[in-house]
């Protein structure tokens, strides 16, 4: 501690030196008050414990003090020290310059790590201060007193950015210890820490460490320190002179070997302050009045003490140390900032407290990644979207299919009259492909995200394509569930003779599956409506490598009772999957492949059920990712909808091309040209269908073998007697009795199939006009004497057989697959067997379908 004193021609110093002791500071300070001279000003004080105590003791005797390397922040206090000056900077000033520093690069989030003593507690505190009100957050404060790893790591877990730190080079080794073992250096990361470190100052410490010497090194890298700036860096003159320059050199000089203070620039520039304040108080006393001077201060004077003092707040000049002024006794100086680059600090910036100016050099100041770091994590959110070229090549798919289906609506509208169209119900067919079509429509909607449609349209979506895929599959299956139930009711009821279901009939079938449809979705968009719902996933490192992190946000059609609402739809489509199945198991025997799709039903809900669950299952487990969702239920949509379509009319197609009439024929059952004619009008009922039990046909059929056989023994017989007549007619005196008896067991054989009562009337009809000629009995109208030679004479036998012939015929024959009974008269059919073609016409014989 220096103490000014003042004679009539020169100045006189008295130095004591405190060596940072309290009580030896304290004594010196009394003794120079007692037993020296009067003192006009103290200066110095270095040790911030003893200089507190002195500055706080100055106001008694009217004394000014100035220190040159005083940084506590606590003598900033001017209720305390109301007559405390320094010409260093304090901690504090660090604090304007770290806040120009952050709004330069625009960190708007910071942390804070502060070692548990005053001189670090008060910076922090202060620099809250400066912070608040500047749009700049502390997201973080953390403190430590010996260990700091577990503060190093709730900043991570904060996701703090730029680290703020208060601490001593001892504590500053361990800092960067844990902040390497944390990952918290790099390129991501920033630490701002104090710049008044020693030189080197890692390598009196990392002994003390658990931390390897590269490993410290590598979490230094690229940190900022801030400090006062011992000497300025301009080259004009000061108040000496001197340039800063030339001063150092001179400095260095006269210095020699001896150890080299940071505060020598302030110790020379804190001399020309108090020459200069003496100076404006002499002036002052010289200019107001002629009585006073400055050799009359003494400790009482409290009028000279307040010139002196707001003299010295007047000081304004030009140091070494740069612009020397003095605001609430604090100075406003040069704040530099310093970058830890390859085991060496670089000055890469500096503050000017007094113009409040910020200057970096930024060819010099470099960042370990491609730009500055963020001050926390940016979060990107990114939509996952579908990919464009995915949604093209699957609508030109869906295209295709639907296609397809206009195809199969063209060809079943134009064979609409073809007898194997007719008899399919091309109205039903219609609908199929109808919902096909929709549920091909509905690809096109599952495709549509936010990245092509507002948020709005969006959710209307969600609606739209739920009722187009649930209307074009109940459209579909619906109707040819319906179709199969129209060939179940007509060929498994017994009892029935005559059953016509009509296209009507089964389109309110279809109405009333849509209906139940309707009904749900009603129910569904009025209570529980589906709403756009975002989710966000965990972050992703940025694939462009930048300092940032991708949150993906995948859009969804969700609703609050999602998983009710989706258990009443599917178990509503199960139970109708379950009907048609059991429809196509029980019409599987039906072997009139125009009315019975059964196989190909059957086959449909194979493949649509198990494509469904497999679809469903892959569609949940992939609902993160977009495009593998849509793939899957746009596939499933496809393939469903074109086997089902294909299933349908492809075989109708194939059998219409080659075989037109092989659709339409049954061997079990014979149509009336009356029900032809229904038919026509009614497009696709089956009338008049004979419906025995499975195990009476088997027999009839066995008995319509066995007949066969018979008829063509006999057609042989007959032939015979025929060929005999034809030939010798008047040789032939005697037939005999078994041919007479075969051709009456014939007339008695009766219809074994059920033919209609108009067959039975047409029998009964001959033979009440034409009864059979029994064989013993005689003519009453003739009275020949030979009764067996008048009964067995050609003209007899001719007569009789051009009446039995037809009769057999025309009663037989429809049971075999012959003539129609209806049949008003026999015709010639090209099937007929060749056999019969030799009967003479007058005989009027017809065998047909043999």
């Amino acid at each position: 501690i220096l103490f000014m004193t003042l004679n009539i021609d020169s100045f006189f110093s008295f130095f004591f030196f405190s060596q940072c002791d309290n009580a030896k500071g304290l004594k010196a300070f009394y003794d120079a008050i007692k037993y020296g001279p009067n003192h006009l000003m103290v200066f110095g004080g270095v040790c911030a414990t003893v200089t507190s105590i002195i500055a706080e003791s100055l106001k008694g005797w009217n004394l000014v003090q100035l220190s040159f390397a005083a940084t506590t922040p606590e003598l900033a206090d001017k209720k305390k020290y109301p007559y405390f000056f320094r010409t260093v900077p304090s901690d504090n000033a660090v604090n304007p310059a770290i806040l120009k520093l952050l709004k330069y690069y625009h960190w708007k989030r910071v942390g804070t790590l502060t070692q548990d003593l005053p001189r670090f507690s008060e910076v922090r505190n202060d620099l809250t201060g400066v912070l608040y009100g500047e749009d700049i957050e502390i997201s973080d404060t953390e403190s430590f007193s010996d260990d700091p790893c577990t503060s190093v790591k709730k900043l991570k877990g904060n996701d703090v950015r730029i680290i703020l730190g208060q601490f001593d080079e001892e504590m500053a080794v361990k800092v960067f210890c844990c902040a390497y073992d944390e990952e918290m250096y790099g390129s991501k990361y920033l630490w701002i820490i104090p710049g008044w470190y020693e030189n080197l100052w890692w390598e009196s410490w990392i002994n003390s460490s658990q931390c390897l010497s590269k490993n410290l090194l590598a979490a230094m890298e690229g940190y900022i320190g801030v400090d006062f700036e011992p000497l300025s860096s301009k080259t004009s003159k000061t108040i000496s002179g001197r340039t800063p320059q030339q001063y150092e050199k001179e400095y260095n000089a006269k210095r020699g070997d001896g150890q080299s203070s940071k505060f020598h620039g302030y110790a020379y520039d804190g001399i020309w302050v108090i020459a200069k304040t003496l100076q404006r108080a002499m002036k002052y006393l010289n200019a107001t009045t002629k009585h006073q001077k400055i050799e009359d201060f003494n400790y009482t004077n409290h009028k000279l003490g307040k010139i002196f003092l707001d003299a010295m707040n007047e000081t304004n000049f030009f140091g070494v140390t740069g612009q020397v002024v003095f605001r609430n006794g604090e100075r406003m100086g040069t704040i530099k900032f310093t970058q830890f680059q390859e085991r060496k600090e670089v000055k890469v910036g500096e503050y000017n407290a007094v113009a409040d100016t910020l200057e970096i050099n930024n060819t010099v100041i470099r960042f370990q990644g491609l730009e500055p770091p963020k001050d926390k994590t940016i979060i990107q959110e990114e939509l996952r979207k579908i990919s464009l070229p995915l949604y093209s090549i699957l609508s030109a798919l869906t295209i295709l299919g639907m296609i397809m289906a206009s195809a199969f609506l063209f060809f079943n509208i134009k064979n609409r009259n073809q007898k194997l169209i007719k008899m399919s119900s091309p109205y039903m067919n219609n609908l199929i492909i109808l919902g096909g079509m929709l549920s091909y429509a509905s690809i096109f909607l599952f495709g549509l995200d936010g990245s092509f449609v507002s948020e709005k349209t969006f959710e209307t979506l969600c609606t739209v394509r739920t009722w187009i895929l649930t209307v074009g599959y109940t459209t579909a299956f619906g109707a040819m569930f319906a179709k199969t139930w129209r060939v179940h009711a007509i060929f498994k009821n017994v009892k029935m003779k005559k059953k016509i279901i009509k296209d009507q009939k089964l389109l309110v079938i279809v109405g009333g599956m849509l209906l139940i449809d309707l009904c749900i979705l009603i129910c569904w968009q009025v209570v529980d409506p589906l709403r756009r719902t975002v989710e966000k996933y965990n972050m992703e490192p940025d694939p462009a490598g930048r300092d940032i992190s991708i949150r993906p946000i995948l859009e969804h059609c969700e609703n609050t009772h999602m998983t009710i609402w989706l258990g009443i739809v599917y178990a509503y489509k199960g139970l109708l999957m379950l009907f048609g199945c059991f429809l196509a198991w029980e019409t599987r025997n039906v072997s009139i492949p125009a009315l019975n799709d059964s196989k190909y039903i059957g086959m449909s809900v194979y493949n649509v059920g198990i494509m469904c669950i497999i679809g469903a299952a892959v569609s949940f487990l992939t609902r993160d990712q977009p495009n593998v969702q849509f793939c899957i239920v746009a596939l499933v949509i496809i393939f469903c909808s074109t086997i089902t379509l294909c299933l349908v009319f492809v075989p109708k197609l194939i059998t219409l091309r080659t075989n037109p009439d092989a659709a339409t024929q049954n061997r079990r059952f014979q149509f009336t040209q009356n029900q032809k004619k229904e038919d026509s009008k009614t497009s696709t009922s089956v009338t008049s269908v004979n419906q025995a039990s499975t195990s009476r046909l088997e027999g009839l059929q066995s008995e319509n073998h066995r007949l066969r056989m018979k008829i063509t023994e006999l057609d042989k017989d007959l032939e015979e007697v025929t060929m005999q007549l034809q030939d010798t007619p008047e040789k032939t005196t005697y037939i005999k009795q078994n041919h007479y008896q075969d051709l009456n067991d014939i007339l008695s054989i009766r219809n074994f199939t059920d033919s209609k009562d108009g067959e039975k009337a047409i029998l009964k009809n001959h033979l009440d006009q034409n009864p059979p000629a029994q064989w013993g009995s005689s003519d009453p109208s003739r009275t020949s004497k030979d009764p067996i030679e008048d009964i067995n004479s050609p003209e007899h036998i001719q007569r009789r057989l051009s009446l039995q012939l037809p009769i057999l015929h025309h009663a037989y024959l429809p049971s075999i697959g012959g003539v129609d009974a209806s049949c008003a008269s026999p015709c010639v059919s090209p099937s007929a067997s060749p056999r019969h073609r030799h009967v003479p016409p007058s005989f009027r014989v017809m065998v047909s379908g043999l």
